[in-house]
């Protein structure tokens, strides 16, 4: 399976401005610049559609992993935070922090902590970033 996206820049890295568009029509043209990157401009940027990628990959990891282990969650809700630092070598992406509250009913909270660490490790977002993946996990 492969999915796609496209970006086009225009101008040079400050004052330029460019437009990310995904192949399923959820980004339209969508704007990001130097100030949405680096400032907080209005528009989105690499670093916003990475945090929302691990959310949404964890989510439905946990779901599965859970599956597994043959329990049902109600609901799971994440949210990745994604850390752009200045190195030595550049901008670098270097940490991914998720947030995750998991309701799953009639579950051992130890047992669903185990397993949520476990989606964390192999959640394919996970496995591509190249950073340090942390989380901090509520089980109701």
């Amino acid at each position: 399976m492969k999915r796609k996206a496209s970006a086009v820049w225009r101008g040079d890295l400050k004052s330029g401005k460019g437009n990310i568009t995904s192949d399923s029509g959820v980004l339209k043209d969508t704007q990001y610049s130097f100030s949405t990157r680096f400032e907080n401009g209005i528009g989105t940027n690499p670093e916003e559609l990475i945090a929302a990628a691990h959310a949404g990959c964890f989510a439905m990891a946990f779901s599965a992993e859970l599956g597994k282990a043959g329990l049902k969650p109600d609901s799971i809700s994440a949210t990745a935070t994604v850390n752009l630092e200045m190195l030595p070598d550049g901008p670098t992406v270097t940490e991914s922090h998720l947030e995750v509250t998991a309701r799953v009913p009639g579950a051992e909270k130890d047992m669903v902590m185990a397993i949520a660490n476990a989606a964390k490790a192999g959640c394919p977002i996970s496995r591509l970033l190249n950073a340090k993946v942390t989380m901090d996990a509520k089980i109701e």
